[in-house]
């Protein structure tokens, strides 16, 4: 299941590719995110591992992020795995003049293995797609209030 879309900020593409490359900043538009951990190699870079944890409601999610590519201000593309799904995300970051970026995304789920989130992807495929568009709205309105 793949999935993409793409969002204009009112912001420098520096500024917007800052704030994303920035390990806390989720928890101001993620909703759930609870804090960010690098276990291996050196944060952002190409291959470092990191494990990221979010909290709904008294359910707790723990991901494992690895970078595949950090071409920032221009690209970003990591791995996440948790033990009922992976999925790849890749982020384009481009400047439309001199206060203006658009930040493209693209999702791409490679493995559902519980029941639940397999029927959720079949029966109402635009759940996980409205999942990753209101984090990308959300980091807009963030970034945009910088």
């Amino acid at each position: 299941m793949k999935f993409k879309g793409a969002v204009t900020i009112n912001k420098p593409i520096a500024l917007v590719t800052q704030i994303f490359a920035d390990p806390n900043s989720p928890k101001e538009y993620q909703d759930g995110f609870v804090k960010k951990e690098l276990q291996k190699g050196e944060e952002g870079k190409n291959g470092a591992i990191s494990t990221l944890y979010y909290k709904y409601g008294n359910r707790d999610m723990v991901l494992t992020e690895t970078v595949i590519d950090n071409s920032l201000p221009t690209r970003f593309e990591a791995f996440y795995h948790h033990k009922h799904m992976d999925n790849t995300m890749t982020c384009r970051f481009k400047a439309l003049g001199e206060n203006q970026t658009k930040y493209e995304y693209e999702f791409e789920y490679t493995r559902i293995s519980w029941v639940m989130p397999k029927l959720m992807a079949i029966l109402f495929p635009g759940t996980y797609k409205k999942h990753g568009h209101r984090w990308m709205k959300q980091f807009k309105e963030f970034v945009e209030k910088q």
